[in-house]
């Protein structure tokens, strides 16, 4: 067993490194671009963050969660108020003294933000992780329903309906690339971790686990404060990429979008998440494409607005149907098989390195 589980330990950790560097040499790529293309490959690497962030939690405990977004959203909004000039807050905002003077670097506030979101998610997630059957997902609807209600009404602390604008524009391409990585890491490193078993032992039968041991709650908590923590990283670099802050950009959408990339790359696999990335991604980009319009000869050919989400959730669809566990289902790219690939001798998917699901 000790054998078993050091080799499925170093399987996750290799299909890390798999991952992090097919992400670098996509980055290098992108970087070869124009800067509008430099920028929607950003925006594609803060979105495998998030989805990255929310596997650690929905892939490992088979919970769906539909409030993740909320947390891209406190990590946004803490930034900024930790991050703005106190100028630009007194204009903006009619908060307390101590908190309209506080300036940090964004090193600095970076850590700071991530560990006050999961705080606020250990103690939401405290009393909802006790939910079972639909009850679990739809309360996690209730947090961003709230979360979205608050930010657009707040005025004092969020600026309200009105956009809240100044932030410091520190996330480039490569920045959101050092993220991905870490939380890459992260992912493989819960996944092979004792609690990361236990939760995947909830979700394939969460009586059976229970009835040998497992807090399910416990587990599911801990999923998703550590889920949280990334998330709200991703939040706070893609506020931080646009320079503004709305409560719309962390709603409904940004949910459908993030949510799509998971299901589709496949929720149970790091592989999975990081496919699901680059499919959606990549069909966003093509439709939004033809909505812009291209010229045909003396015509110009263009899409009416919309099409892009159409054909995102008829892809959707398509794959629910086809393959209802994803793409890659439970399969993870791993470095042995893949140098054999390109070798001709053996083909570069494996079944996930975890024999207890």
């Amino acid at each position: 067993m000790g054998g078993q589980a050091s080799q499925r330990d170093t399987g996750m950790l290799k299909v890390a490194s798999v991952l992090i560097v097919i992400l670098v040499a996509l980055a290098a790529l992108a970087s070869l671009g124009a800067p509008a293309f430099q920028r929607t490959a950003t925006e594609a690497v803060i979105k495998l963050v998030a989805v990255v962030g929310m596997s650690i939690f929905i892939g490992n405990s088979g919970v769906s969660s539909f409030g993740h977004v909320s947390f891209m959203a406190w990590g946004g909004y803490l930034s900024a108020l930790l991050t703005m000039t106190p100028q630009k807050k007194s204009v903006m905002l009619d908060l307390p003294d101590v908190i309209e003077l506080i300036h940090l670097p964004w090193p600095l506030a970076m850590p700071i933000v991530c560990l006050l979101a999961a705080l606020g998610a250990l103690a939401i997630g405290y009393p909802l992780m006790r939910l079972k059957g639909i009850a679990l997902p739809m309360a996690t609807f209730a947090v961003l329903a709230i979360t979205y209600v608050v930010a657009l009404n707040w005025r004092s602390v969020t600026g309200g309906r009105q956009a809240l604008v100044g932030l410091p524009l520190f996330t480039t391409l490569w920045v959101a690339v050092a993220a991905a990585a870490v939380t890459i890491i992260a992912a493989a490193l819960y996944h092979r971790s004792r609690r990361g078993l236990l939760l995947r032992c909830s979700r394939e039968n969460e009586t059976a686990a229970a009835a040998t041991g497992v807090d399910v709650s416990r587990e599911r908590l801990v999923a998703f404060v550590i889920s949280a923590f990334f998330v709200a990283l991703a939040g706070m670099l893609f506020a931080h990429l646009l320079g503004t802050m709305t409560a719309n950009t962390f709603y409904l959408d940004l949910t459908f979008v993030t949510l799509a990339m998971l299901v589709v790359g496949g929720p149970r696999s790091l592989t999975g998440a990081c496919t699901g990335v680059l499919l959606v991604s990549a069909v966003q980009e093509i439709f939004r494409s033809i909505e812009r319009g291209f010229d045909l000869g003396p015509m110009t050919v263009s899409a009416p607005p919309g099409l892009q989400e159409i054909a995102l959730a008829l892809i959707l669809l398509l794959i629910l149907i086809a393959r209802p566990d994803g793409v890659m289902g439970d399969r993870e790219l791993d470095a042995g098989r893949l140098l054999c690939r390109f070798r001709g001798r053996a083909p570069p998917l494996s079944k996930h390195p975890q024999s207890e699901d």
